[in-house]
C-alpha cells in the first residue's frame, strides 16, 4: 500500500512563524532577528498614492540565509529599505534583533543601522587609492576604534572572505569578484546582526557571480544571518529560503528545494 506523500507547509505558514508575526506589540524571542507585522509603506508621487507595501508579515530566524525576490514594482526594494532601517513604514511594526525600530527617530535609526546591519551593494563603493585593508577599516575609523584594533578586525574580516593574500592591493589590482569580497568584508567588520545584500552580483559575470554566492554560503555556514535581495531566480536559489513579493505582499515563502522545484531550476 502506497504511503501518503508528506507535503511541507510553506515556511511563512508554519505555526511558529504565524505565532510570532501575530503577537502584535510583543517583542519576539531571541531566536528571531527580524519580525515585521503588517508593514505598509505608501508614497505620494505628485498626488498619486503608490502602495509599495500592503501589509507584509515576515519572520526571519537568526542565522538564516534568505533571498527576497520579485519583479519590478513588487515592493522588494522598499522592503529592503525598511529592513535596512533606511526607511520607516507608514503602518505596522518592525522588530530588529529584539528592538522595535519602526517608530524610531532618524538619528536613533542611524545608530541601529550602523550597529546591526552590514550592507553590500552591486556597486562596490571602494576608495580607489586605498588598499583592501584600509577600505575595510573605514567603518571602524568612523566609529572611533583604535588603529591596532581596526587592523586586527579588518584582517579577520578579509580572511572570512578568503582575501588573506590581497590585503595590501588596491581596487584596480583586484578582479571584480575580489572587489566585491572586499565590500563584503567591509560590511562584516562591525559584526552586524544581519548582512543585507542588494543585487550583489548585478555587475558581475556568471562565473564571478557563482564565486560570490559561494562566499555568502560560507558566511551562512559560519552562522551569519544573510538577507539577499535579487530579481534573478538563479541567484535566489543559492539561499536556503526564498521569499517572493508581488504587488506589495508576500506571494510565497519557501525552502530552497520547493522554490527550485516550482521554477524547474536545476
Amino acid at each position: 500500500m502506497n504511503q501518503p506523500i508528506a507535503i511541507e507547509a510553506p515556511l511563512g505558514a508554519t505555526a511558529e512563524r504565524q505565532a510570532v508575526v501575530s503577537s502584535a506589540g510583543e517583542a519576539p524571542g531571541a531566536d528571531w532577528v527580524i519580525v515585521t507585522r503588517g508593514i505598509k509603506r505608501e508614497y505620494d508621487m505628485g498626488g498619486e498614492i503608490v502602495r509599495a507595501l500592503r501589509g507584509v508579515d515576515l519572520a526571519i530566524r537568526r542565522n538564516e540565509y534568505v533571498a527576497i525576490m520579485g519583479p519590478s514594482g513588487s515592493g522588494k526594494s522598499t522592503l529592503m529599505n525598511v529592513i535596512g532601517c533606511l526607511d520607516t513604514p507608514n503602518e505596522g511594526e518592525y522588530w530588529l534583533n529584539g528592538t522595535r525600530v519602526s517608530s524610531m527617530s532618524d538619528d536613533a535609526l542611524a545608530r541601529v543601522r550602523n550597529k546591526e546591519i552590514g550592507f553590500v551593494f552591486q556597486t562596490f563603493n571602494l576608495l580607489p587609492r586605498a588598499t583592501a585593508l584600509h577600505n575595510v577599516e573605514l567603518p571602524l575609523v568612523y566609529a572611533g576604534v583604535s588603529a591596532d584594533e581596526r587592523k586586527r578586525r579588518a584582517r579577520e574580516a578579509l580572511s572570512r572572505v578568503q582575501l588573506d593574500g590581497r590585503m595590501d592591493h588596491r581596487p584596480n589590482e583586484l578582479s571584480g569578484g575580489q572587489r566585491q569580497r572586499v565590500a563584503i568584508a567591509r560590511a562584516l567588520v562591525n559584526n552586524p546582526s544581519i548582512l543585507l545584500a542588494d543585487e550583489p552580483t548585478g555587475n558581475l559575470d556568471s562565473t564571478t557571480s557563482e564565486e560570490i554566492m559561494r562566499v555568502f554560503e560560507s558566511l551562512a555556514d559560519q552562522g551569519q544571518t544573510v538577507i539577499m535581495v535579487t530579481h534573478e531566480p538563479d541567484i535566489a536559489q543559492h539561499a536556503r529560503r526564498v521569499v517572493v513579493l508581488r504587488d506589495g505582499l508576500i506571494a510565497s515563502d519557501d525552502r530552497r528545494s520547493a522554490f527550485v522545484e516550482k521554477l524547474g531550476l536545476s
